[in-house]
């Protein structure tokens, strides 16, 4: 059943009009008057309901009922990911939603390729959010993650955000997720740029308060490294294992 963000309030029996980003997708999926289609607003459930009218440039829909039905992990799950270039920070993303992180901070460091600040920084940060709307239709979730505005790795490690875990993927770190004292409910992952962070980057997220983590002994690329440490994390604590 096709499915798509509303940014309404969602009744039982309730008519709306459908935006225009919906009426587009509708026309390309060739739905009809009479079709099901999912709506979620990014709050926690999600509402069925039946395409009254398909015309040019609208649509509009009636509500039939709606469903309590949430797909979030247990794991409260934060990435810190430091910006990389193009496609592999959108894929970064997108995966993460998939996957199961709850929020989503963008980091500046010394080796970010991506320089962005001001008006491009707020454009970006706006694109990144339309891609985790969009990989939230696709993979089910009906609560929105969150993707805050960039900071710089210095900014960020000013406050150690609350947190039961918070681990930095280093390849010069010896600490293993088994080794993690009791399972977390709520943890911080933080993950490097392509040429990985700064010794003194490094050096200041330790003094921190972050602990390194390393994932075998292989050096994983920066849009596979956090993935790999998410997807482990929701088999040793998280929804994969349940």
């Amino acid at each position: 059943m096709p499915r798509f963000f509303i940014e309404a309030a969602l009744a039982s029996d309730q008519t709306l009009a459908l935006p225009d980003t919906v009426v587009r997708h509708v026309h390309v999926l060739r739905l009809r008057p009479d079709d099901t289609i999912t709506l979620f607003n990014g709050q926690g459930g999600e509402a069925e309901a039946r395409l009254l009218t398909v015309e040019k440039r609208s649509a509009s829909c009636q509500i039939t009922r709606l469903l309590p039905v949430e797909r979030e992990s247990a794991l409260w799950l934060g990435l810190a990911q430091a910006i990389s270039s193009g496609e592999r920070m959108e894929f970064t993303l997108q995966k993460g939603v998939e996957m199961g992180v709850t929020v989503f901070q963008p980091l500046a460091t010394a080796r970010s390729v991506v320089r962005l600040a001001g008006e491009r920084a707020e454009k970006r940060v706006a694109r990144w959010q339309e891609i985790v709307l969009a990989a939230c239709e696709q993979c089910g979730r009906n609560t929105l993650p969150e993707v805050r505005p960039i900071l710089t790795l210095e900014a960020w490690l000013r406050t150690l955000p609350p947190a039961d875990a918070h681990l930095l993927l280093s390849p010069l770190g010896s600490r293993r997720l088994a080794d993690l004292a009791s399972a977390p409910r709520r943890l911080w992952l933080m993950a490097g740029p392509e040429g990985g962070l700064s010794q003194a980057e490094e050096a200041a997220s330790l003094a921190a308060g972050w602990t390194p983590l390393k994932l075998g002994p292989r050096i994983l690329r920066t849009e596979t490294a956090a993935l790999a440490a998410v997807a482990a994390m929701q088999t040793l604590w998280g929804d994969y294992a349940a």
